[in-house]
């Protein structure tokens, strides 16, 4: 995004050097062996929920100051009923540079790097936040000229959808995968309400395909757009 458009334990096969990016965890993040829901309670940091398949990995506050309407989402967000969570509530705050840009995740989002390589996920999402007056920048029709991305469809209560950045896309991730990105309206609370519910729906799901079919019965106007951008950027979906 370019600056101007915008309880459960963990899994016990993680340690603290796997769960804890040196580059996000703070030295009293983690005291143990292991880490648990109770030595990872800060906002930075990567926690793992549940075990097993399918994997989710949820990433929210990625730059700027993001992270005040996306980040306690991730914070208050419960454990799957089957299957792997891993959060990363915070990654950085304060600078600003877009994840469209190749420099972003090696540098800046290298803790959503390693999570990725440590737990292969098959969904993957990231929140982002926006302001009212750059909406059109975000969901207008000519994004894809402007920007080199398709637009985000609007969704309900402000919430944008959209694919993640390219770069990450096609270089961490298998075809089969659902990357996703949400954009929040800023100082929305209908708009995290909304945001927090497809989460729920999200953290649940199993694969790419079952939330296609999920996203057509409840906004198929929105799937379709979602399937038709997808295949004129990536190619057969």
């Amino acid at each position: 995004m370019k600056a101007e458009e915008k309880s459960g334990s963990s899994s016990d096969k993680y340690s603290c050097k796997d769960i804890c990016s040196k580059n996000t965890c703070a030295k009293d993040m983690c005291t143990k062996d292991t880490c648990t829901r109770d030595t990872c309670v800060k906002e930075t940091g990567l926690r793992v929920y549940g075990h097993g398949k399918p994997v989710r990995l949820f990433v929210a506050g990625l730059h700027g100051d993001e992270w005040r309407d996306t980040t306690e989402i991730l914070m208050k967000i419960e454990p799957p009923e089957k299957g792997t969570l891993a959060l990363i509530p915070l990654v950085r705050k304060g600078e600003y540079t877009s994840t469209l840009d190749p420099a972003y995740y090696p540098v800046m989002g290298i803790s959503i790097l390693e999570a990725i390589e440590s737990l292969n996920p098959e969904v993957y999402i990231e929140l982002h936040s926006y302001s009212r007056e750059n909406l059109e920048k975000l969901a207008g029709r000519d994004r894809l000229e402007r920007i080199g991305v398709p637009a985000y469809s609007i969704l309900k209560a402000g919430v944008l959808l959209g694919s993640v950045s390219p770069w990450i896309r096609r270089k961490y991730f298998p075809k089969e995968a659902l990357c996703l990105s949400f954009e929040i309206q800023k100082g929305n609370p209908g708009s995290r309400e909304f945001a927090a519910s497809m989460l729920e729906v999200l953290k649940e799901t199993g694969s790419r395909d079952e939330f296609v079919e999920y996203l057509k019965k409840e906004f198929p106007k929105q799937a379709r757009k979602a399937i038709e951008d997808y295949r004129h950027f990536y190619g057969e979906i």
